[in-house]
C-alpha cells in the first residue's frame, strides 16, 4: 500500500443554525471529527480532495450550486499522532491540513462509510468543538462564526 501524502483537507459541515456535523472514527471509538482526508496524488487540487472526501465520508455531494464548499485559504501544520505515522513515509512527522467548510440543510441525508466512521451527531458549534479530539479541528469549528461574518 502506498504511503499517505502528508497534505490533507478538513471540511467543517454546518447548518444555517451553526449546528456542526461530527463523525466518529471506526478505528478509534469516541474520536469525533469533521470530514478529513489526504490528497490521492501530490497534484490533486485541494477542492477536488475536499469534494471527494465529503462524498466518501458522508454521502453529501458538493455540486457547486446548492451545496458549495468554501476554501478558507487557511492551512494548519500539525504533528501526526504516533499511532498513525506508519501510514506515511519513514521520517514524516507533520501534516499540512487545508480548511474548508460547507453549509447544508439540517435534514440532508448522511450516509457514512462504515469502514471509516460508525456514528454521526449534529451539535451546536461550541459543543462540537468540545467533542473533537483534534485541536486543529476544534479551532476551525470555533472560527466558523468569524468565517461566515460579512467582511467589513
Amino acid at each position: 500500500m502506498p504511503h499517505k501524502i502528508p497534505e490533507s483537507v478538513l471540511v467543517v459541515i454546518y447548518t444555517p443554525a451553526l449546528e456542526v456535523l461530527l463523525i466518529e472514527r471506526a478505528d478509534r471509538p469516541e474520536f469525533w471529527q469533521s470530514v478529513t482526508g489526504s490528497l490521492d496524488a501530490p497534484d490533486e487540487p485541494l477542492l477536488h480532495t475536499a469534494t471527494r472526501e465529503l462524498f466518501e465520508e458522508t454521502g453529501i455531494q458538493a455540486d457547486g450550486e446548492r451545496i458549495c464548499l468554501l476554501d478558507w485559504q487557511m492551512a494548519n501544520i500539525y504533528e501526526i499522532y504516533p499511532v498513525w505515522r506508519h501510514r506515511y513515509a519513514p521520517g514524516v512527522t507533520h501534516n499540512t491540513e487545508h480548511v474548508f467548510s460547507v453549509c447544508v440543510p439540517r435534514d440532508i441525508p448522511i450516509v457514512l462509510s462504515p469502514r471509516e466512521h460508525t456514528r454521526f451527531a449534529w451539535l451546536p458549534y461550541l459543543e462540537a468543538a468540545d467533542r473533537c479530539f483534534s485541536s486543529s479541528n476544534a479551532e476551525a469549528i470555533l472560527q466558523l462564526p468569524r468565517q461566515l461574518a460579512p467582511s467589513a
